[in-house]
């Protein structure tokens, strides 16, 4: 994949910040936003999500470790509570304190734990179709470890690239309970032909624990907006509902018949319930 064929290319910039080569895209000025794609996504999700929020917030996303643009300087580090200790030290390099930040799916977690560490809180945390559930069951430890084993071989990620087709692709963005336009979906297909995407997604995978940060839910001290399109079918409304339900400052806003890629459906939608809830949010973080 090539940077200068992507989404807003003028808008992108590098940072070395240990262990890993960042990717960026920033756009307008104001109180910072900070937007945090999901896993097997990358800051492309907010290609349009970007400049909506830019008219009036500096408005920055970001590709987490292995997965776009970012290069993983270690495999090591692609759990939850490292990856959003290298976040906490890139926005630290960089002078950024956002103002809020926004996780769409497995990247509502990282928002949350990244708001958590951070030496100044944002004034709060919005969840887009928040991945805040961990597995139950044999799934808690069999999803894992099918990821274990599929990222320890290096052939794998070349496998998986390779036998993704354009008809299976779609099929999978349907099941979402989403429709993108033609240009999503051409995105999606390149990055799931790239190799080393594919290697930074399964390596997330195989890491990811949310034990310790649901178990923290009750004590979460910000407050939180957590966006669910009714139609998602990747993230049940269901989970926003309930970890809203155990947070202290959280609060739930529906969206009808958007699904799991709600924020690139409608992006004036999604964009109009953040900047609805960041007054409130600052001004509660003053309080």
């Amino acid at each position: 994949m090539r940077w200068e064929n992507w989404p807003h290319p003028r808008a992108s910039r590098f940072v070395d910040s240990r262990p890993h080569r960042w990717h960026l895209q920033e756009m307008g000025a104001g109180p910072a936003v900070l937007l945090i794609h999901g896993a097997g996504a990358a800051g492309m999700s907010f290609r349009a999500l970007l400049p909506e929020l830019a008219a009036d917030h500096r408005a920055i996303a970001v590709d987490l470790p292995g997965h776009g643009f970012t290069r993983m300087g270690t495999r090591q580090r692609q759990g939850l509570d490292p990856m959003a200790a290298d976040l906490a030290a890139l926005l630290a390099r960089e002078g950024i304190a956002p103002q809020l930040i926004v996780g769409h799916s497995a990247g509502a977690a990282v928002a949350l734990r990244l708001a958590e560490r951070l030496p100044v809180p944002p004034a709060g945390v919005v969840g887009i179709n928040a991945a805040l559930s961990p597995f139950r069951g044999m799934a808690g430890w069999l999803f894992p470890m099918m990821a274990r084993a599929l990222a320890a071989s290096p052939l794998t990620a070349f496998a998986v690239a390779l036998s993704t087709t354009e008809a299976s692709l779609r099929a999978l963005l349907r099941g979402t309970g989403s429709a993108i336009d033609d240009e999503g979906v051409a995105l999606y297909r390149r990055l799931v032909s790239d190799a080393g995407h594919v290697e930074g997604t399964l390596a997330m995978m195989a890491q990811w624990r949310l034990d310790g940060l649901a178990a923290r839910l009750p004590e979460f001290p910000l407050p939180v907006r957590l966006i669910v399109g009714e139609a998602d079918r990747a993230v049940p409304p269901e989970v926003s509902r309930a970890a809203a339900a155990r947070m202290p400052r959280a609060e739930v806003v529906a969206l009808p018949g958007l699904g799991h890629l709600a924020h690139e459906e409608a992006p004036g939608a999604v964009a109009a319930a953040i900047r609805a809830f960041a007054p409130a949010a600052a001004a509660a973080a003053v309080s």
